[in-house]
């Protein structure tokens, strides 16, 4: 776990720095990108991020017994550092030194794109640990995984420091290989680099993170970033942006696809409540399918994971009978136990393209109202509210627009946001800003066999305001106000 110390001038030695202001025999027993996480003996790497810049902190970070600073420029003389033009790459590249390039003794997946990078990395673990009867890691949304044992995991894809010494353990503890979600923010801010993917996967681009990316051609260029650094690729050929990333692919590319042709293809698709089927084609071989989680959007999931167990050397029987033993992802149209005779799902859908996909799902089996309640969260793309509030109206029966993380924005202006999207609907819809107060609406205008859907949290346990996230856990929130209802033998309640 990096308890050994290193030379500096060992750590630094053929990596891309300009200068070298410190003695070569410094021993450097830790690596830090957080000035109030310095330990002594640290190699201090000072980031240059969108809020703050590293460098303010070069002065903390050896007060607290830095031995040395990875910077790109010094504002005073007598400090020992390394300067280097591109200090996020350096801290990927010394991070992994000093780790012991504990990536390359696993075999390395790596999922991109916008919806289904959650579902496929744990269809992909199971699968694997199934078929290769393997210990396997995940680093994902919902967690990261050593085998089952659960770590926290506070965004997507971890900063490359903190990527290191997760992959360190999981080599320390018997994982074979590591299966991985890689956002786009990972991409183009190096946490990934020097990673050796065995395997990349896309699963689709659409409107998110506009935020940040500010055009879809610059977010796509950042996810096909992830292709220049795999053994194989696999795309999914019906995305409109399938060219873009098979272009900038610098390894062989497999193909999935359900609507054009592709090298792995799926045919018959029947679509239940609780499950798809269907038939898989590759060259001459049709294999049946069936994964227990319902959607179309379930059979590109699938797709993508065959794809990826493929291209790993697994045939394609043997992959298609363990994904039948797989199962749903916390989050990810997920069914919570009540005792009404209506459905009440829970799902992750935070974009417009995620959002259609499971209210198209819903709407395929739903035998009464659609009842859909979400929000948007503050602080991120606003493009994407009115458009959402559009897609809610046009597919659901009734809609409620709430609050969803809103962060540092005011709720109801977010709410205002989305509203311009549901107009020119005659969809019901109603306003309710307290998250908790809509459930508890959504749960009395339930009526037999509607479905509601409560959208944006999925598996988040927590409601983001202020920089401060409060306990929010939907399931536990839907079966205590179930509870509060059955209690009181009525309809209408106070929360």
């Amino acid at each position: 776990m990096g308890e050994k110390a290193m030379r500096l001038g060992e750590l630094i030695s053929d990596l891309p720095v300009e200068g070298l202001f410190a003695d070569p025999d410094t021993q450097i027993t830790g690596i830090a990108y957080d000035s109030r996480l310095v330990k002594p003996g640290d190699l201090f790497v000072a980031v240059e991020g969108f809020q703050s810049d590293g460098h303010r902190y070069i002065g903390s970070a050896l007060e607290k017994g830095a031995a040395a600073v990875l910077c790109s420029h010094l504002d005073k003389e007598g400090i020992p550092a390394v300067v280097t033009k591109d200090t996020r790459r350096v801290l990927a590249l010394v991070s992994a030194r000093f780790f012991g390039f504990p990536a390359k003794e696993m075999t390395v997946i790596g999922v991109t794109g916008t919806n289904g990078k959650t579902t496929v990395t744990n269809l992909v673990k199971t699968a694997l640990e199934k078929t290769r009867g393997i210990k396997v890691g995940l680093i994902g949304t919902n967690a990261i995984l050593v085998g089952e044992k659960v770590l926290a995991s506070s965004r997507t894809t971890p900063e490359s420091r903190d990527l290191m010494e997760i992959f360190r353990r999981m080599a320390d503890e018997g994982c074979k290989a590591v299966v991985m979600e890689v956002s786009s923010h990972a991409l183009v801010l190096d946490r990934v680099s020097g990673v050796p993917f065995a395997v990349g996967a896309f699963t689709n681009l659409t409107e998110d993170h506009l935020d940040f990316h500010e055009t879809m051609e610059e977010y796509a260029r950042c996810k096909s970033l992830l292709f220049r650094q795999c053994g194989r690729a696999v795309i999914n050929a019906d995305d409109p942006w399938a060219g873009k990333m098979a272009a900038e692919a610098s390894c062989p590319v497999l193909r999935t696809a359900v609507k054009a042709g592709g090298d792995l293809r799926a045919f018959g698709i029947r679509l239940a409540s609780d499950h798809v089927s269907f038939d898989v084609c590759m060259g001459e071989k049709r294999v049946p399918v069936t994964l227990g989680i319902p959607g179309e959007f379930s059979v590109y999931n699938a797709l993508t994971t065959l794809g990826i167990l493929v291209s790993l050397g697994i045939d394609l029987e043997e992959a298609a009978k363990a994904l039948a033993a797989c199962h749903g992802v916390m989050g990810r149209a997920e069914l919570v136990p009540t005792d009404r005779d209506y459905t009440v799902m829970i799902d992750y859908a935070h974009t417009p393209d995620a959002l259609e996909n499971i209210l198209k799902t819903v709407r395929g089996y739903a035998r009464g109202r659609v009842i859909t309640l979400f929000g948007c969260g503050g602080d991120r793309d606003r493009k994407k509210r009115p458009l959402m509030g559009e897609i809610a109206a046009r597919l659901s029966d009734l809609v409620i627009v709430t609050s969803d993380n809103p962060r540092t924005e005011e709720p109801m202006e977010i709410i205002r946001e989305i509203l311009p999207g549901l107009e020119g609907s005659d969809t019901p819809r109603v306003v309710i800003e307290n998250r908790r107060e809509a459930i508890a609406y959504a749960l009395r205008e339930g009526r037999k066999d509607d479905v509601i859907l409560l959208a944006g949290k999925g598996h988040e346990t927590y409601q983001e305001i202020d920089h401060v996230k409060t306990p929010f856990d939907e399931r536990i929130i839907v079966a205590e106000l179930l509870q509060k209802m059955k209690e009181r033998k009525e309809t209408r309640m106070e929360i």
